[in-house]
């Protein structure tokens, strides 16, 4: 038998035997309205599932796979360019190192066009080629056709022939191929394609050799944490001088100027309460900006001058720690403030509150304004972050007040007023200015200068760290600094402390196969903007075969399991695995030395051989075009491994079996491992 026309089959299989693993999220619908004068808008409209989004056509080069939309046809003239309908939204890539532009919901692409031949009828045949993507996962890069007749008034319909090649041209017959698998099959006619595609019939991903691999856990927000840093924040601005002194006042003015000593152990605590609502309360006015314009904080999170903005900001914040300026409100609002207190009762405790939260500011201002800036550049999520983040920071201040209240006694224990709360602020101080390069980092990312190279943002931040170093060992002084001041054990360890993390940090610029510090992951620039980057290095040292049958080669000579990496160009959730999971310490050796990795691009734009390119009949006017390399290893996917996604992972031994149940999207680190030594151990017990 010739080997032609096997490949057909499968992709009709495809399409007709698909179940729940293939993901489908959005829906076409094509329509052709007539705008008179000879003149018709050929228009398709695209609904997407909740969570998923599909690029536009300006995403940046090097980001995600642009959605192009081409209209053609017998008897057919364009008009202008074709135009995108929807609410666009921005979105800052940390993965890619740019802001992506997509579209969720609903998007529509409209292209105007004319009859050459107004008397005559036409064909308008509309190809659209897209990738679509939720917080996991993206799809194979994919084109469908749509075709639709135009007739003219008066013109009869029948005067265009069909332009379904397949339909026209298909002739079935009944052809066993032989494959490097050795499996029969029965195919299609069309046109000969690489015998090499053909389903592995050893590959049967229900039937792992074990089932000690579990499907990827989905990674959540970790809202703990932005409670918990709230929490600290809170606990180190009571430590300022603008708190701190308070402290012991307040609660003694609960505690002794009452004589009801419960109830100004009360009040003490109601205090404290109200301090925390007022917090909480800060954080609603965002929640109302949510609801308005549900994207404004994405936009705001990548827009280059916001960020130079928070840069300028946050400078100016460290220059008030440092002590060369104070930043405070308006006189007028604490007194106002102040004032409202004499109203007494539970009033005036609220006011109370209020009034030092207001006459704190010039400290905690700086702090919140951080919390702020974190929030905006951690989540989609804002509002709720920072409600949880501002929550943090007012609870330990409730609690201190509280416990105090409670136990008035500790007061005894707490220590005095002095110089420490200076050196408090002017490490705040320093820590504000490196948190201000972030900003500006960002703002380069976003604007694709890549001015701020990796090892450039680390160099910066070597030399605010000897600084802080220089300081917290009395070498360099600040305004409100002693002139003499002493260097308590303290101060040395936390010297001896910021020494380290300079050290931690120098290893940063030295040039390695794999990502060093990953403690400071998202906050570095991506590791392809560097000195050091380049593409022929490939993945964190490795070159991992791209041709699936390479790599059957590879793992029979080596006697390797293979690890079949189904991912893209354009795929930001693959580049998060390699930078942060793949480079674990405790992952990479076993990407190095225990697999053999065959990573399969979907969105290949290489093109196949002209005799390898096809057609497959979707019906309902959609046709499916194989024409790439990518085409072809996303069909790959799809028929073996009936999934769709990237990235997805799957462990497989030399002759075809899969060892463990594959895996799929950006998981945890653990997730990862988990999958890697079930498959690797079992198949070193087993080969």
């Amino acid at each position: 038998m010739k080997f032609k026309n096997w490949f057909l089959l499968i992709l009709l299989f495809l399409f007709t035997g698909i179940n729940a693993q293939i993901k489908n999220p959005v829906k076409f619908k094509f329509t052709v309205n007539e705008l008179g004068n000879n003149q018709y808008e050929a228009v398709l409209n695209a609904t997407l599932e909740s969570g998923w989004h599909i690029y536009s056509r300006d995403i940046p080069e090097d980001t995600g796979i642009p959605t192009e939309y081409i209209v053609s046809g017998k008897n057919i003239e364009l008009i202008g360019k074709f135009q995108e309908v929807g609410k666009k939204h921005e979105e800052f890539s940390e993965a890619f190192g740019g802001t992506i532009i997509y579209y969720s919901n609903a998007a529509g692409f409209k292209q105007k066009f004319k009859l050459k031949d107004g008397t005559k009828p036409g064909e308008v045949v509309a190809e659209i080629t897209y990738q679509t993507c939720d917080d996991r996962v993206c799809l194979a890069p994919n084109t469908l056709e749509f075709t639709q007749k135009i007739t003219p008034k008066g013109v009869a319909e029948d005067a265009v022939a069909p332009i379904d090649a397949i339909k026209d041209s298909v002739k079935t017959t009944e052809t066993v191929v032989e494959n490097p698998a050795k499996s029969d099959v029965t195919a299609t006619e069309t046109s000969k394609l690489d015998p090499k595609q053909l389903k592995i019939a050893s590959i049967d991903f229900k039937k792992p050799l074990t089932d000690c691999g579990n499907e990827a856990v989905v990674a959540s927000e970790n809202y703990w944490m932005y409670l918990f840093l709230g929490f600290i924040g809170g606990l180190i601005a009571l430590l300022t001088p603008c708190v701190f002194p308070m402290i012991p006042l307040t609660v003694s003015f609960f505690t002794k100027g009452s004589q009801n000593k419960a109830k100004g152990k009360r009040d003490a605590l109601i205090y404290g309460f109200f301090i925390l609502v007022i917090f909480v309360l800060l954080s609603v006015p965002f929640h109302l900006i949510d609801g308005i314009a549900g994207n404004i904080f994405n936009e705001i999170s990548t827009s280059v001058w916001l960020n130079v903005v928070f840069f300028i900001i946050f400078i100016f914040f460290a220059g008030s720690f440092f002590g060369y300026y104070d930043i405070s409100l308006p006189s007028s609002i604490a007194n106002k403030s102040s004032k409202a207190e004499e109203a007494g009762g539970i009033i005036g405790i609220f006011f109370m509150a209020l009034t030092l939260v207001i006459v704190s500011f010039s400290c905690t201002g700086p702090i919140l304004g951080s919390l702020l800036g974190g929030s905006l550049s951690g989540s989609s999520h804002i509002p709720t972050l920072l409600t949880l983040a501002l929550t943090g920071f007012g609870l330990a201040w409730a609690i201190i007040f509280g416990l105090l209240a409670l136990f008035p006694q500790a007061l005894q224990s707490l220590p005095k007023s002095g110089g420490w709360m200076n050196t408090v602020k002017v490490v705040l101080g320093f820590i504000e200015l490196a948190l201000a390069l972030k900003f500006l980092s960002k703002a380069d990312l976003v604007s694709k200068t890549f001015l701020i190279k990796r090892e450039l943002f680390i160099g910066i931040w070597i030399v605010v760290g000897i600084g802080l170093a220089l300081y917290l060992f009395g070498l360099i002084r600040f305004p409100h600094d002693d002139k003499k001041p002493k260097i308590s054990l303290t101060r040395k360890i936390l010297g001896v402390l910021g020494i380290g993390f300079v050290i931690y940090l120098i290893q940063g610029l030295i040039p390695a196969d794999r990502p060093k510090m990953q403690l400071l992951s998202g906050i570095l620039p991506p590791l392809n903007v560097s000195y050091f980057h380049d593409e022929k290095d490939g993945i964190l040292g490795m070159k991992p075969e791209h041709d699936f049958f390479n790599a059957i080669e590879l793992a029979k000579k080596e006697n390797k399991p293979i690890l079949i990496d189904f991912t893209g160009y354009g795929c930001e959730n693959c580049r998060k695995m390699e930078e942060f999971v793949w480079s674990e310490p405790d992952i990479l050796p076993i990407l190095q030395n225990d697999i053999v990795l065959a990573s399969l691009y979907v969105d290949d734009k290489e093109e196949l051989p002209e005799d390898q390119k096809t057609k497959i009949d979707l019906g309902e006017g959609q046709v499916k075009r194989v024409k790439t390399i990518g085409d072809r290893w996303s069909l790959f996917q799809q028929v073996n491994f009936n999934n769709n996604s990237q990235p997805h992972y799957v462990l497989i031994t030399p002759d075809g079996k899969v060892i463990n149940t594959p895996v799929s999207g950006y998981m945890p680190k653990e997730d990862f491992k988990k999958f890697l030594e079930c498959g690797v151990n079992f198949y070193k017990k087993n080969k």
